[in-house]
């Protein structure tokens, strides 16, 4: 389990830099840097009728990361092993729009 710090606002999953859903998934099968990551896991946050609610109703600080980045220093079978993991995202309307900013290619 890392410790994570989520810039991503307008997930919602993101309530004060926290991640409530339980786990995430970060892609990037094929990543050379940071900018070819995501949060896979990303929901936009909606106003109104259409809202969902978070699968947690307190974040927690530190979460279970399944992790598609096979290159990543920090990746272990499919795991995040890193003690502390920051996605960034500001503004993002989509998964792609965001990024896991541990990343650090073997």
């Amino acid at each position: 389990m890392a410790d994570l710090k989520c810039t991503v606002e307008n997930c919602t999953y993101n309530k004060e830099h926290l991640c409530s859903k339980g786990d995430i998934m970060v892609g990037g099968k094929h990543a050379c840097t940071t900018d070819d990551t995501c949060c896979e896991s990303f929901a936009e946050r909606r106003e109104g009728m259409d809202a969902y609610t978070s699968s947690l109703d307190h974040p927690s600080r530190t979460i279970s990361i399944d992790c598609e980045a096979v290159k990543c220093m920090y990746n272990s079978n499919y795991k995040c092993v890193a003690e502390h993991v920051d996605i960034k995202g500001c503004g993002a309307d989509d998964c792609r729009e965001t990024a896991c900013a541990t990343f650090q290619e073997k």
